[in-house]
């Protein structure tokens, strides 16, 4: 356990050394077990974050470690140059559970938007001779990356600030409209690119009926829908995929995240038609498919095949649900949203000081869109740890109060 001086002495070689752009807390992580988190001090902290959607079978899940290190004592890195047994594995298990028939393996979520943004236009233009086509229609309050192609993508003028010119070729509509969407789309469109819950954006699903409607307004124009699953997919919303749950399934998809259950590793899947827009030497990834991180995905992929795992994460994301909207606390929830272990309360302005002191108490969440709570726990997560989380909520949110700044 370290004192607080020598914490505050990392902290000051971390602020010195590391990226700017980062705002961490004022602690250091030790380590990780299950639904908790550990600080250098010694405090414990009850996780519902999970790396941000990360770590979905909680901290240091023994298969998940188990796995790594034998693969790093096998096989660490062959590039693209070879295959890897377990990385064939991992292909073949996520085309079996998805739409797709085939994937493509890089590093995290902001690639595998990329990868998609390039295969939707390259097969506009080399596979069907298309030249004049390159507009893709996003969202607004959608995010997809932290890249030049992402940040462009990403519908939050915030995100954009300081990196202009942005890339050409991308319009924004309004998120569960259809009409605005269909003022945008036209000859010029090659796809259509959405998240099935915007999560940056507030936790905010789509309504009934705008998938579908995306669906057909493609359909009708020829242009590609592309599903960013980095956040919703890996079984977040009771589903291994959020587009099953939604009953409309697009032309490409990516995933991260809770792939690698804690390891850095993202894939775009299509179908075989789509991918003929990549041939050799299109595009690559010199770490993608790497074996270690293939390791974890294949655990990560069998244990959310399990039986009744999923259905697990649609009791236990219902409680949640059920225990954030009947929750009395001194600062009002206004709306409860989301699906499955993909939740949303709308607190308001008051949002970043109440995940300040629930911390503080021993809890973690984070803000989505500014004004709204984001839970989003390790799939593994017990009614017991959602009833231990209400109540340092609710603390927190009465200390927020009590404070009146």
């Amino acid at each position: 356990m370290m004192s607080r001086e020598r914490v505050e002495a990392q902290l000051e070689v971390g602020d010195r050394t590391g990226n700017p752009g980062y705002a961490p807390a004022r602690l250091v992580m030790e380590r990780g077990q299950g639904m908790y988190l550990f600080d250098t001090e010694g405090r414990q902290y009850l996780d519902f974050l999970a790396g941000i959607a990360v770590n979905c079978l909680g901290h240091c899940h023994p298969k998940v470690v188990e796995a790594i290190q034998g693969q790093a004592a096998r096989l660490m890195q062959v590039s693209n140059t070879f295959f890897s047994d377990v990385q064939i594995r991992v292909q073949e298990k996520l085309t079996r559970v998805s739409f797709g028939d085939r994937v493509y393996l890089c590093n995290s979520g902001a690639e595998a938007n990329e990868a998609a943004i390039k295969l939707a236009r390259r097969r506009q233009r080399v596979v069907l001779g298309q030249t004049g086509r390159s507009t893709i229609i996003t969202f607004k309050g959608s995010f997809h990356g932290r890249t030049l192609a992402a940040i462009t993508a990403t519908g939050q003028p915030k995100y954009h600030e300081g990196f202009e010119p942005l890339m050409p070729g991308f319009v924004y509509a309004s998120f569960n409209d259809l009409g605005s969407v269909e003022a945008l789309i036209g000859e010029d469109t090659v796809a259509v690119m959405v998240e099935p819950i915007q999560g940056e954006g507030g936790m905010v699903p789509a309504a009934p009926g705008f998938l579908e409607g995306l669906r057909a307004l493609c359909d009708a124009h020829g242009a590609l829908l592309i599903f960013d699953e980095v956040q919703t997919g890996m079984g977040r919303t009771g589903r291994m995929f959020a587009y099953e749950g939604y009953g409309v399934v697009p032309d490409i998809m990516t995933v991260a995240k809770g792939l690698g259950g804690g390891v850095p590793i993202g894939a775009m899947v299509s179908t075989e038609e789509v991918f003929k827009g990549f041939v050799r030497g299109s595009h690559a990834s010199t770490f993608g498919g790497n074996p270690v991180m293939c390791a974890a995905a294949e655990v990560v992929l069998d244990e959310l095949a399990r039986p009744g795992f999923l259905e697990r994460v649609v009791e236990v994301g219902g409680y949640l649900k059920e225990r954030l909207e009947g929750l009395e606390s001194a600062i009002p929830i206004k709306e409860v949203r989301g699906v499955g272990l993909m939740v949303g309360a709308e607190v308001g302005g008051q949002a970043g000081r109440i995940v300040e002191r629930a911390r503080e108490l021993g809890l973690i969440l984070n803000t989505a869109g500014g004004e709204v709570l984001r839970f989003v726990p390790p799939l593994i997560v017990e009614r017991g740890d959602v009833d231990r989380a209400m109540e340092l909520l609710v603390a927190a949110m009465g200390d927020v109060a009590a404070s009146g700044a």
